[in-house]
């Protein structure tokens, strides 16, 4: 087998669509899927579908990622990397954010994202001969530190942190599935505009947006995309991959804190072990 068979979630915009176009001008083939696939008839021309697999899915229901994922391996045998990246973002205060949009995140870049998460370890496991693949889960730096504005992103991002770290120890070895969180910083892929805005809280100070439209001190996401091209190639990738300098130096930022407090409240968890029973 020469290249690799991709399954790529939310392949219209942004990432999503940066990395399908990669991965095909590497020769690879790509079963991309998205809400809208007319978004992707331009690609759709230039490929043919032995290399390009267009498929409609929300992430969000079940069944549609099922039958996704059992159409792209009808089609091409096999899957060999998921890319599971999918989703949306919301600005604004915690306080000020309106429940629906809130849990209307949480569908999408959570559930959604567990929904492909779940299925993606079935086909790796029980279609693939040999066994295998590799689970690319495109989290965030916000799933590593909270940002202001940005909390319910940071939430289901941070959710899937956990849930993600948590499969990646269950997994048996011997499936040789691969899982590894991408943790991005601000790349300007163009999807800054695209998420929904809460409505501004009177108590909070409403901050200049000019910069993150604009792209201005963002990182160039072509770039990035080749990054995470080189990682589906490695034969043991890490769990966690900061992608960025922003990244890199929330990374840093955050360890440093979580070892000031161990080391300054060490002392409160001392005598607390349970006192065995005679």
């Amino acid at each position: 087998m020469t290249g690799k068979i991709w399954f790529i979630t939310g392949s219209s915009t942004g990432f999503g669509r940066l990395v399908t176009e990669t991965a095909l001008g590497h020769g690879d083939k790509v079963a991309a899927t998205l809400r809208k696939p007319e978004m992707l008839s331009g690609l759709s021309s230039k490929y043919s579908s032995s290399q390009l697999l267009v498929l409609k899915l929300d992430v969000t229901k079940s069944d549609e990622v099922k039958q996704a994922f059992s159409a792209a391996h009808a089609h091409f045998g096999r899957i060999d990397v998921v890319f599971n990246n999918a989703g949306s973002i919301v600005l604004g205060s915690v306080e000020g954010t309106p429940d629906v949009m809130a849990r209307n995140l949480f569908e999408l870049n959570l559930w959604g994202a567990v929904n492909v998460t779940s299925t993606a370890v079935h086909y790796f496991r029980e279609f693939n001969k040999p066994a295998g693949g590799h689970l690319i889960q495109n989290s965030s730096l916000c799933g590593i530190s909270g940002f202001p504005r940005t909390g319910f992103y940071c939430g289901t991002k941070h959710a899937m942190e956990g849930i993600t770290e948590a499969l990646a120890a269950e997994v048996d070895p011997s499936w040789n599935i691969k899982v590894t969180l991408l943790e991005p910083g601000s790349f300007y892929t163009g999807g800054h505009g695209r998420g929904d805005l809460a409505p501004p809280h009177p108590a909070y100070k409403q901050p200049d947006m000019s910069k993150m439209l604009s792209g201005e001190g963002m990182s160039d996401p072509v770039k990035g995309v080749e990054i995470i091209y080189r990682l589906a190639s490695l034969p043991n990738p890490p769990l966690h991959l900061p992608l960025g300098p922003d990244a890199v130096a929330t990374f840093n930022d955050k360890a440093k804190r979580l070892l000031e407090a161990t080391e300054a409240y060490a002392s409160w968890s001392e005598g607390l072990e349970l006192e065995p029973k005679l």
